[in-house]
């Protein structure tokens, strides 16, 4: 009896230990199916199949894991020999690292190698794989390509004012043309092609409130190999007025008041100073950010020809503000200077509520009120240049029309931040403001636009 009772004990005594050991190994493979240290994501190379290389910049490799970088190695090959250009340890177990590779100095691939293969291997911090960790492997087609753009100045205007505008037709090729730009001051200007695969055409501004000015054809490829060449013009300095304007009372209580009642962000500023330094500052460069945003687009069609007649909006129209001034506004005397903006335009007037037309057929790209400038019709001519019509007090055109020479486009008024009946005429190059008697005038456009189509027209197309 005792024996069996030993048997029956011991087979319990096994039966337990068997449970214990069978709990203890669903926890152990619960705990290595859901710990962090045995996470099972591979590690991810970022990075384009295809690249292109120049050999000069480094070439960069971007790696993450969802837990930690152990250790990378890098193979650059040239299709008959291999080099191993980087390799080693990431202390601190990064989930991200930029590696850089650098073209090697030994001579073991072909220096002439046009095409190389770059085999990335990483791994991760995981106890995975038996502490091996997650690996991966991604191999980079790389275009090596270290020759620059060609870039030629073709023909372009002789002079650019200060506050003015001036045109450039140039040749950038490249097999791998990327990015390709005007710099000009603090503005990168963008060109349309023009006439023939390889050549651009593009008007260009300097802004009034610049003292300098350099404008240069940037071209760059792929392969980030760049070539810049300087568009020779003869600069001219323009000095523009500075005016000094008492703020009266019934103007404050007027004209400012009416547009800060008509917008949330301004209604409840109740002192009239600090009213009239809102609108004339705060609520102007709003609106002007919006003509400047609606003014940069130009198209990437291929441009033929285009033809610019002289502005004339407002038939009979009399100036009676310049462009470029700088307005300070002061509050009883001259040393109490309460406000200060530019005026950006050039302002007419007529007859009340003067019939507006367009002198150059273009489309509508806006035609709503615009804060201080009121009831603003805006139209695209092409080539980045638009003209702007503000104060109006009725509009004759909607967003998206396409209107001809001539066409009625708008009426004077007194909308927007406007005291009498007048036209506030404005001309903008992809969003900078330029100087509106340049475009009023014929022999301007024949020189700085038509002559330059002419001149580079003959080298374009071999005349």
């Amino acid at each position: 009896m005792r024996n069996r009772s030993g048997k029956k004990s011991g087979a319990k005594l096994a039966g337990g230990l068997f449970l214990v050991v069978l709990v203890a190994l669903v926890a152990g493979a619960g705990y290595v199916y859901t710990a962090p240290e045995f996470e099972r994501v591979v590690p991810t190379v970022h990075s384009e199949q295809n690249v292109f290389w120049n050999r000069k910049d480094p070439l960069k490799v971007q790696l993450s894991d969802n837990e930690g970088l152990k250790s990378f190695q890098l193979i650059l090959s040239d299709g008959t020999n291999s080099l191993i250009v980087g390799e080693g340890t990431l202390e601190g177990k990064p989930k991200e690292q930029m590696l850089l590779v650098n073209y090697p100095q030994s001579k073991t691939l072909d220096p002439k190698a046009t095409k190389l293969k770059l085999k990335v291997l990483v791994t991760d911090s995981s106890l995975w794989n038996f502490t091996q960790g997650n690996k991966s492997e991604k191999v980079i087609d790389i275009n090596v390509d270290f020759t620059r753009p060609n870039v030629n100045v073709v023909a372009n205007s002789y002079s650019i004012t200060q506050g003015g505008s001036a045109l450039v037709v140039f040749q950038a090729d490249d097999e791998n043309l990327e990015t390709l730009y005007i710099e000009a001051g603090d503005t990168k200007f963008k060109a349309q092609p023009y006439k023939k695969e390889g050549y651009y055409a593009a008007l260009i501004a300097w802004a009034f409130t610049q003292t300098e000015f350099k404008a240069k054809v940037v071209a760059i490829d792929a392969a980030k190999n760049e070539r810049m060449a300087d568009i020779p013009f003869y600069l001219k300095n323009y000095q523009y007025q500075v005016s000094w304007i008492r703020a009266k009372d019934h103007f404050i209580d007027g004209k400012i008041t009416d547009l800060a009642s008509s917008d949330p962000e301004y209604a409840h500023i109740d002192d009239k100073l600090e009213k009239l330094k809102a609108i004339n500052e705060t609520m102007r460069l709003k609106n002007e950010a919006l003509i400047h945003s609606l003014s940069k687009e130009v198209s990437s069609d291929v441009l033929e020809s285009w033809k610019i007649k002289k502005f004339y909006p407002l038939r009979n129209g009399q100036k009676v503000a310049s462009y470029g001034d700088e307005r300070h506004y002061y509050y009883g005397n001259k040393e109490n200077e309460v406000s200060q903006s530019y005026h950006v335009g050039y302002d007419l007037a007529s007859t009340k509520m003067a019939t507006i037309k367009t002198s150059n057929p273009g489309k509508v790209v806006f035609a709503n009120e615009n804060g201080i400038y009121g009831n603003m019709p805006m139209i695209d001519h092409g080539l980045g240049l638009y003209s702007l019509y503000g104060h109006c007090s009725q509009l004759l055109v909607n967003e998206g029309d396409e209107v001809k020479t001539g066409d009625a486009i708008a009426k004077t008024g007194v909308s927007g931040l406007a005291l009498g009946d007048h036209l506030h005429f404005g001309l903008l190059v992809q969003g900078i403001e330029v100087r509106p008697v340049e475009w009023f005038d014929q022999e301007w456009i024949r020189k700085n636009v038509d002559n330059v189509f002419k001149a580079a027209d003959k080298i374009i197309q071999g005349k």
